[in-house]
């Protein structure tokens, strides 16, 4: 007689293989806990005790997000150890914006056959990026399905939970004409514009082995370095310098993103000459002959984060964030705007 585990497993879904995978993570991500993390891996729900002691209006500030197309090139070279890092570096950076430190991290796995060499280096990923900005890994989901999924196909999505104190939130009312533009560099295309990689790449015959122009590295390995994370430097630099703005760069690029905080009578206007482009965007760029306004739009175009602080005492906050990433730059200016202007200015 045919067990209903094993119909199942004929089904394409095997459960043993889903448990064990779930041993397999145990170690990496009890090292990612916090003394606030009350539960283990494998329950039903995460617990996580705030310390109120520490807060007198404290807001939680939420934010989700995925990798994109990006899975593909990992999938294509069969390299899954940094993909898990782009998840958790999407959703904390955007949580940065708003001044809050990441609390606590979930992760949504999905895919028509559960590998367990794959999904446990992505989960490594994950969980050495969040030791890295002190974020607890603190639940999850793996989910196989071969209905919606081919055999070697999957997805992921990212769940991030961060804290603020009300008057510290930093939010678009506090920029203002006259403020600096820094720009923190990107270290390539990040997580976002990878559909228009792959459009390049097919037009263009590129292959991932190709060497990227001016460089030894191989277009494979420029499209998998992953999204740094932001998050440390900017939370010091928050609490010591006067910060009016910040925006994660992502789909959308410069064009879209740097609006998102700017109230309406504010025009950024930025100096592109102040800063490089990664020679693996700049080339696939040509190579797909995409306009200046589309790559702008498009992709960060060699702007990972951009940070918004009044002129006086700018030039202290630039030479601390050059500390940790040193071709950091003054790339604009807040200036006023008028009905019908424009929200950015490339200059």
């Amino acid at each position: 007689m045919i067990s209903i585990k094993d119909v199942y497993k004929k089904a394409g879904v095997d459960i043993d293989k889903g448990n064990a995978f779930v041993d397999a993570i145990k170690p990496h991500v009890r090292k990612t806990h916090r003394p606030e993390v009350l539960s283990s891996l494998g329950h039903f729900a995460g617990l996580f005790q705030l310390d109120l002691r520490k807060y007198k209006q404290p807001v939680l500030v939420s934010s989700t997000d995925g990798v994109g197309t990006k899975l593909k090139i990992a999938q294509a070279l069969n390299r899954f150890d940094t993909i898990g890092i782009d998840l958790v570096a999407m959703n904390a950076n955007d949580l940065i914006c708003l001044g809050a430190e990441p609390l606590f991290f979930l992760d949504y796995f999905a895919t028509g056959h559960l590998n367990l060499s794959m999904a446990t280096e992505i989960i490594k990923g994950i969980t050495s990026a969040c030791q890295e900005i002190n974020c607890a890994l603190i639940g999850g989901e793996t989910a196989e399905m071969p209905s919606v999924y081919a055999k070697d196909d999957f997805d992921l999505a990212g769940f991030i939970v961060g804290i603020v104190e009300k008057d510290k939130i930093c939010q678009e009312s506090l920029v203002h004409p006259g403020c600096k533009v820094i720009g923190l560099p990107s270290s390539g295309f990040h997580s976002n514009g990878y559909s228009l990689v792959h459009h390049i790449m097919g037009q263009k015959n590129l292959s991932l082995s190709d060497r990227v122009p001016g460089t030894k590295t191989s277009l494979g390995e420029a499209l998998l370095v992953p999204t740094p994370l932001y998050v440390n430097p900017l939370l010091e630099a928050y609490q010591k310098h006067t910060i009016c703005g910040m925006a994660h760069i992502t789909g959308g690029g410069l064009i879209d993103n740097i609006p998102r905080i700017l109230p309406p009578h504010c025009q950024v206007q930025l100096h592109q000459d102040r800063w490089k482009i990664p020679p693996v965007i700049q080339w696939l760029c040509d190579e797909g002959d995409i306009s200046q306004e589309e790559r702008l739009r498009v992709f960060n175009c060699g702007i990972g984060f951009v940070v918004m602080t009044p002129q006086k005492g700018h030039e202290n906050l630039l030479k601390q964030l050059q500390k940790t990433y040193p071709t950091a730059a003054l790339i604009g200016e807040v200036a006023p705007r008028s009905p019908g202007e424009t929200a950015i200015k490339i200059l």
